[in-house]
């Protein structure tokens, strides 16, 4: 990869394992994700090599039965991904969301029966937030939990899950005191399984970008929900979520400030080797010069996401951090995406080339996550607050 600068934040135990996950991607993800893009989902077997090699849960306590290490490791996992350019693999949303919400908010039962097979790949993680009539606006979702006896029995819908359409275990949303006295107070977390009566899962969706990565709608029917299947205490599921979302939004300015060096280091071979008007296109000052402004670009960014990367390590990245570093490296990524594109020219829409891939699957990091939109009204209360 092209020089970005020195890298104070990992060490040389760090360095040893992006390695090793640098060889997985290669080996085990990038040579089947145009299979995987015509599926529409990657297969149950790289999850179980996912597991075997410790890629899952990776800053997980041993004590849950994840593997251990800490978030650096983590942002390591999702920066090789995005070195490959293979957005695939959910491994970021299953082992940075799903599982710290088990882990953090779950009983030792709850931990005990998914944490170790979830970091074993057996087991997939997803968490279904969006409805077709909220979005970045949480208070606004409608699918409920009503108390029957000792049991929950859950109503409603879900749609653009990721890994849902695989998913064998489901965080859901869901009102459970529609008197509280704002939604806020009225939301709970609950553990939905794979095989629940009433629990029924949609088609994969069609997306514009990230083919390889399932995305899905999920169905809940007057689906009986057990008393263990309450995550954390009741009507206090929008606060554990306000806690969680800063770590979610980290992740998407990790992988696209990852997919920014990978797109001009592809960009700087194309060009290299790309002949118009009698030389290389890397000998025409314009593009010298578009290129020099992309790399100061992404070489500053990268100095404020490793910042964020540390502050996080540290429990010390507020939501102010997380939202500028999502919203600006997902806006950079498109930016550079577009300007990539256009440096490849004609053969830049055609999708045999990759940058055009990065190109759609970009738009999505400015949209999940919580808009950047919202990210900007975020910085913005904490400005003025």
């Amino acid at each position: 990869m092209m020089d970005i600068g020195v890298r104070t934040i990992f060490n040389e135990d760090h360095d040893i394992f992006r390695k090793s996950v640098r060889k997985f991607f290669t080996d085990e993800v990038l040579k089947y994700h145009k299979h995987w893009e015509k599926d529409g989902n990657i297969s149950r077997e790289c999850w179980l090599k996912a597991g075997e090699q410790g890629l899952l849960g990776t800053d997980t306590p041993a004590e849950h039965g994840g593997i251990g290490g800490d978030f650096k490791d983590a942002a390591i996992i999702m920066e090789e991904q995005s070195y490959v350019n293979c957005s695939g693999p959910g491994f970021p949303l299953h082992s940075q969301i799903v599982m710290p919400y088990i882990t953090h908010y779950g009983s030792p039962e709850q931990i005990e029966k998914f944490i170790p097979d979830m970091a074993a790949g057996k087991k997939i993680g997803a968490i279904a937030m969006t409805e077709p009539d909220a979005g970045s606006d949480l208070q606004g979702i409608r699918t409920n939990a009503r108390q029957d006896g000792d049991d929950w029995i859950l109503n409603g819908s879900k749609i653009y899950i990721t890994n849902g359409y695989m998913s064998d275990v489901v965080i859901v949303v869901a009102i459970t005191d529609s008197s509280a006295k704002s939604k806020a107070h009225g939301i709970s977390l609950f553990l939905v399984e794979e095989g629940m009566p009433g629990f029924k899962k949609g088609r994969k969706l069609d997306k514009m970008g990230m083919s390889a990565q399932d995305t899905a709608e999920l169905f809940f029917e007057d689906v009986r929900l057990p008393p263990s299947a309450l995550l954390g205490k009741p009507n206090q599921g929008f606060f554990y979520l306000m806690k969680e979302l800063p770590q979610e939004r980290l992740l998407i300015g990790i992988m696209s400030c990852a997919n920014c060096e990978w797109q001009l280091e592809e960009t700087r071979e194309y060009l290299r080797n790309r002949k118009a008007f009698g030389k290389t296109l890397s000998n025409l000052q314009t593009i010298r010069h578009k290129m020099a402004e992309l790399k100061t670009e992404i070489c500053v960014s990268r100095a404020f996401t490793d910042q964020c990367i540390q502050e996080h390590s540290m429990k010390k990245l507020g939501d102010e951090g997380a939202s500028m570093c999502k919203y600006w490296m997902s806006d950079l990524q498109n930016r550079v995406a577009g300007h990539c594109v256009q440096l490849f020219g004609g053969c830049g829409y055609m999708t045999e080339y990759p940058i055009s891939k990065a190109y759609v699957d970009a738009k999505v990091q400015t949209i999940y996550g919580g808009s950047n939109e919202i990210m900007k009204e975020l910085i913005a209360r904490c400005i003025f607050r």
